[in-house]
């Protein structure tokens, strides 16, 4: 089997569950070594009070071919993060790609509640969650990445520039987070692309995450029963998609191409030929913009 990441490594931050997960394992099946984070451990769980951990996502990224490493961090707090950057350079001496995946905002937003009925401490704590990490880790793991030419740079959102532009997302809050990191994926890019490295901003579709079953009671072999629900999550994806895709990213020797730019899962789903576990190629957005938002009957037909 083809193993174009072996002897990369990657930290993949906030790999706990959904995309990040799906991230991490892709890149583990691509033959990385993958340093997953998050807060959630078999020994202490965080706020979501969920079962998923990074012990478990580390080993589901080494039985899938690469090497997982799961290391306990809160990426709002600076010196946790230095001393995991510090412990991929003492073992590794190099990083090849960081994943910023870090979220934990699930249950901090209101749809649609304008910022001045939205409760204030949840909507500045989920800004902390979703910006500040990311640009915490970004700080003290970038000097690792550009020691060697050839990095990439992962920040995942929700949204791509352009839908996001022309589209309210949730709420206030909600909104200026997807936002903010599409722009990190820029301005990193601004930065990182003279000195030899990518940077990007990427999102998945409507993700079949841990928390999106649950929200269906449905799981990954029954997710089809959702549908009498919610028509439209016929387009639904599995997070190893978007690993999918960063996997494809990662071992792409041309990846300067996409420096500082937007993209789907499904959009690069075209761009390199790969498919989600079903064999299907589902393009999310573009079904949103054409199907969903319009308000036709659901009909993936000619999206995945």
């Amino acid at each position: 089997m083809s193993a174009p990441l072996t002897g990369k490594v990657a930290l993949v931050a906030g790999a706990t569950r959904g995309a990040g997960r799906g991230i991490a394992v892709e890149l583990g099946a691509a033959g990385a070594t993958v340093y997953v984070t998050g807060r959630s451990t078999r020994a202490r769980r965080s706020e979501y009070d969920r079962p998923e951990t990074i012990e478990e996502t580390a080993e589901l990224v080494t039985a899938a071919g690469g090497h997982g490493i799961a290391v306990p961090a809160d990426h709002l707090d600076p010196e946790q993060v230095r001393a995991v950057v510090d412990r991929i350079a003492r073992e590794q001496d190099r990083l090849d790609v960081l994943v910023n995946d870090i979220w934990g905002g699930e249950s901090l937003f209101d749809w649609e509640a304008p910022v001045w009925e939205h409760d204030l401490d949840k909507g500045l704590r989920l800004l902390r969650l979703a910006v500040e990490t990311h640009a915490i880790t970004s700080h003290h793991a970038l000097p690792l990445l550009l020691r060697r030419p050839g990095g990439l740079v992962v920040e995942v959102t929700d949204g791509t520039a352009d839908y996001n532009r022309d589209h309210y997302r949730v709420s206030f809050f909600y909104d200026l987070a997807k936002t903010a990191v599409l722009r990190m994926g820029f301005a990193l890019g601004h930065e990182l692309g003279p000195r030899g490295a990518t940077a990007v901003a990427l999102t998945p579709g409507w993700l079949r995450s841990e928390i999106m079953l649950d929200h269906f009671e449905v799981t990954e072999d029954t997710w089809r029963d959702a549908l009498a629900k919610d028509p439209h999550f016929t387009i639904s994806e599995t997070p190893r998609y978007v690993g999918r895709a960063v996997a494809a990213l990662a071992a792409d020797p041309g990846v300067s191409r996409f420096n500082g730019r937007s993209l789907s899962s499904g959009g690069l789903a075209r761009e390199y030929g790969f498919t989600d576990l079903d064999g299907s190629s589902p393009d999310a957005w573009r079904y949103i913009v054409e199907v969903q938002d319009p308000g036709k009957p659901a009909d993936v037909t000619g999206y995945r």
